[in-house]
């Protein structure tokens, strides 16, 4: 335990840029229209950007120290969480203190937009955190098969999806049904529970990918 929390810490320590380029962002995004997005929502480039960096620059220098995959794997998933309930925190406070203050535009916020402040601001903070939290894992999961030929087929197949299901109609519902189900969803149940499987589904796929990867 005191391996993944040292390993955490690292890891949290060498993510330094993704921090700068959000607060960057989210500090200075605006916009002169009359609708304009929530400075907050910028807060989920951090969630984009980390596995990034976790994967083409912790894992090498972290093995190169003597960490483990093991100890290493688990503690992505741990900084993964912590993150997700950092960047839900920030952009709830955010939806809440200073979205309302913008009187002359119409601020959206895609907490509102997916539909989860329906259900409460607690409840919906936590659907956010754990949406964001399958982001991160899917993401360290494909970022860390590119360099395998499953990594490109991933690719490819993901590709394939998105050229063939849009302009399908049939289809297209399809994707839109997913969507659905994993973002735009008031039912916070399901929805919870949904990125919960993901989460676990996506976590042992990356343990499995993790096992076969090498410097």
């Amino acid at each position: 335990m005191t391996s993944i929390f040292a390993i955490v810490k690292r890891l949290l320590a060498s993510n330094q840029i993704s921090f700068i380029l959000t607060a960057l962002v989210a500090l200075c995004a605006t916009s002169s229209g009359s609708i304009v997005l929530s400075n907050g929502n910028y807060t989920w480039l951090l969630a984009v950007l980390t596995p990034f960096f976790f994967v083409f620059y912790d894992f090498a220098k972290l093995m190169h120290l003597g960490a483990s995959k093991k100890d290493y794997f688990f503690s992505c998933l741990v900084s993964y969480g912590f993150l997700a309930f950092c960047i839900s925190l920030v952009n709830t406070a955010i939806h809440l203190l200073i979205d309302p203050l913008y009187s002359a535009q119409t601020v959206i916020n895609m907490m509102d937009v997916c539909k989860w402040m329906e259900n409460g601001i607690v409840i919906a903070g936590l659907q956010q955190m754990f949406f964001l939290l399958v982001v991160m894992i899917f993401l360290y999961v494909l970022l860390s098969m590119q360099t395998h030929w499953y990594g490109w087929l991933t690719d490819a197949v993901l590709a394939a999806i998105i050229c063939v299901f849009t302009p399908i109609a049939p289809l297209r519902a399809v994707l839109s049904g997913f969507f659905q189900i994993i973002m735009f969803n008031s039912n916070a149940i399901l929805h919870i529970g949904i990125c919960l499987l993901l989460s676990a589904a996506f976590s042992l796929g990356g343990l499995a990918v993790l096992k076969s990867k090498t410097l």
